[in-house]
């Protein structure tokens, strides 16, 4: 697809010899660890995502943030906190996402983050609700130069959509596609890219087809249909989709239901990502929403002191000898194609 010709491009604007440098390193600790059993890291992280938030203005069933359910501390990233942190880690990082937990615009200095890591060269995505994509804030996101901006769209009808987003309106959805759209073709730019991302719930799953048709007449670049993680699955769950490709979930003979992935002794993302919050902990990845895996503090100590330090590499090691014991990795969907 065309937008996917664009990323690459977009992402390749984005290397530098250190870049690649560091990039081939990872890649090559990360297989010699898989053949040894023994964890090596050389190299920092490609990709990162950053909280900006834990806020948010809707109440989806299964997020912590809508649950209002955290057990760890909530609040919003601090500028200054994160230009610290592009100083340590954009000579080495490619790609960043400004998402982890709540609704990134609900942070007054979003943009102005997004356009900190522009200037480090650094390619940026974040995934909105878009319920405060009014005609300020889209232009300003135009501007900010971020690269892609996913939307939830979780319905083609306002029933459909708020049975899932709960207090969610879809018109503010609608409305806040087209402006962005709008003042991209003002500004005359390329950026960012509109993807409509869906989560495939069984209430939703019948307006696909739909929301298809829907995307064609906004002339969105992009829609991806996300498969839904479901934290109390194991008996069943009015969430489950009946379509088998768009669940990550299958049905046993004793009716129970189990993940489709056999979680394998090895996560790519242990060796290429991580993921920092708002007050600075840095975890492993996007499954521990409540940072129970904390492997120190970007206001305590520098990321790199923290990506090679022995609590890190135990927890790699953990994964290599038996991933399917760690709590956040038994609904992860690492090494399992469930997308569509």
């Amino acid at each position: 697809m065309l937008i996917n010709l664009h990323d690459s491009i977009s992402l390749a604007s984005k290397l530098t010899p250190k870049r690649i440098s560091n990039a081939w390193n990872i890649w090559r600790s990360y297989q010699r660890s898989q053949h040894s059993g023994t964890a090596t890291v050389r190299g920092l992280p490609i990709s990162m995502a950053i909280e900006p938030t834990t806020a948010c203005n809707l109440r989806c069933p299964e997020c912590p943030s809508g649950l209002r359910s955290f057990s760890r501390p909530t609040g919003k990233l601090d500028l200054v906190l994160f230009e610290k942190i592009m100083l340590d880690v954009s000579s080495h990082l490619l790609y960043l996402t400004f998402y982890f937990q709540g609704e990134p615009y609900l942070n007054p200095a979003f943009l102005d983050m997004v356009q900190i890591a522009n200037k480090h060269k650094v390619y940026t995505t974040t995934s909105t609700n878009a319920h405060f994509l009014d005609d300020e804030n889209a232009k300003k996101t135009v501007e900010s130069g971020l690269n892609r901006l996913i939307i939830s769209i979780d319905g083609a009808s306002q029933e459909t959509y708020e049975s899932y987003r709960k207090e969610g309106d879809l018109t503010k959805v609608l409305e806040g596609t087209k402006n962005i759209l709008k003042w991209r073709k003002s500004l005359k730019s390329n950026h960012p890219k509109v993807v409509w991302q869906f989560l495939v719930v069984r209430p939703n799953e019948h307006e696909i087809p739909k929301i298809k048709l829907l995307a064609k007449e906004y002339e969105v670049d992009k829609v991806v249909f996300k498969t839904a993680q479901i934290y109390d699955y194991k008996n069943g769950n009015e969430l489950i989709p009946t379509i088998d490709k768009y669940s990550r979930y299958r049905k046993g003979p004793d009716d129970t239901f189990s993940i489709k992935n056999e979680l394998e002794n090895k996560c790519w993302k242990m060796w290429q990502s991580c993921v920092i919050t708002w007050d600075g902990q840095v975890i492993p990845c996007c499954f521990d929403k409540d940072a129970s895996h904390s492997m120190g503090n970007v206001t305590e100590k520098s990321f790199e002191d923290i990506w090679f330090s022995k609590a890190y590499q135990n927890f790699r090691n953990a994964l290599l000898n038996s991933r399917s014991e760690i709590e956040i990795c038994k609904n992860c969907t690492e090494g399992l194609k469930v997308w569509a």
